[in-house]
């Protein structure tokens, strides 16, 4: 690794605004209609932001509408790679790093590489690196490409309150445990992982009594948290100094996770050594050894939740997904 990772923890966190914001969309009124087959969605399974789309994409039976490409969680300077597929060749746009769809929309394009990115296949360029609206479109704009039976993830009557919620817990949570790890002084860090725990309690309370964060089922809200809480224990509580507690320690929270990992959708996308290599190893500015931890251990994630006793319907009038479509399951040594 050299400056641009090392740099992490050296000068003040500040995340980007997704430079290319363009939506694909039932109407194509931005120039890129939904068709099936015709796009490509980059993700890392590292990536909490880009957990989120495999996450929707997967509970809305999107995979044949929608491709999906994996890249490495060791990512080098010149951006994320294609470093599992053979050849380290994307096997659908043949690029080598994520960086050649960015290049081949714009030149000196500002905010970086980032997934979740989608591709235009037939161009191979970028159309959207927009993470806060790729998973609301996928719920709202591809539904003539939804699977029979998939759950409404943005019904519209909650919407205010989804918006509302998230808009917190983005602010604080998502967001606030990248401010706290990249501080650059004790004020700062001290500022960024008190709101964190104080969004913690908030959310604790708030689903004692609920099985989900808004209304009876599994929606946009759940998504966006469950990728950050999926990763507390194992980065955010020890790499990131977010260590007032540990997820774990908190009962409602630490069922509330559990809940939602063991249904289809969400802990079958979840690969724990990639989420781990990813954050120790290339984060050298605040972790220089990349000395990856051994622990925390997996097997409570499988572990019974009780949270059935609050009722609701995890997909509402919808199905479960299906198995994972092969060459997209997690493999072993990311599972519990």
């Amino acid at each position: 690794m050299s400056d641009g990772n090392s740099a992490y923890g050296k000068k003040k966190f500040q995340r980007s605004r997704s430079h290319f914001a363009d939506r694909i969309t039932a109407d194509g009124r931005d120039g890129w209609p939904v068709a099936e087959g015709r796009y490509r969605l980059l993700v890392s399974r590292a990536c909490p932001w880009a957990s989120r789309a495999v996450i929707s994409r997967r509970l809305l039976g999107l995979e044949d509408a929608l491709s999906m490409g994996i890249v490495d969680p060791i990512q080098d300077d010149r951006s994320w790679r294609f470093t599992l597929d053979a050849d380290g060749r994307d096997p659908v746009l043949g690029i080598r790093f994520v960086s050649e769809a960015y290049d081949a929309r714009e030149t000196g394009y500002p905010g970086g590489v980032s997934v979740p990115a989608i591709v235009d296949v037939p161009s191979g360029q970028l159309v959207t690196n927009d993470f806060l609206q790729i998973t609301l479109d996928l719920a709202t704009e591809w539904t003539a490409l939804h699977r029979d039976g998939a759950p409404d993830l943005y019904p519209e009557r909650l919407r205010d309150e989804i918006d509302d919620v998230v808009e917190g817990v983005y602010e604080d949570l998502n967001n606030g445990v990248y401010r706290a790890g990249f501080a650059t002084n004790q004020k700062d860090y001290e500022e960024a992982c008190t709101a964190v725990f104080h969004r913690l309690e908030w959310l604790s309370e708030r689903l004692a009594g609920q099985r989900y964060l808004v209304g009876d089922t599994i929606t946009e809200a759940d998504i966006r948290l469950f990728t950050t809480l999926v990763r507390f224990d194992p980065v955010y509580h020890g790499h990131f100094k977010c260590n007032r507690w540990k997820l774990a320690e908190d009962p409602v929270l630490w069922a509330y996770v559990r809940d939602l990992y063991q249904t289809p959708g969400f802990g079958d996308t979840v690969d724990f050594d990639h989420i781990k290599r990813h954050y120790y190893e290339v984060h050298t500015g605040i972790n220089p050894t990349g000395i990856v931890p051994l622990g925390p251990e997996l097997a409570g994630w499988l572990s019974p939740h009780g949270r059935e006793q609050l009722g609701g319907r995890p997909f509402g009038n919808g199905t479960a997904p299906g198995p994972v479509r092969p060459g997209e399951e997690v493999p072993a040594s990311g599972r519990p």
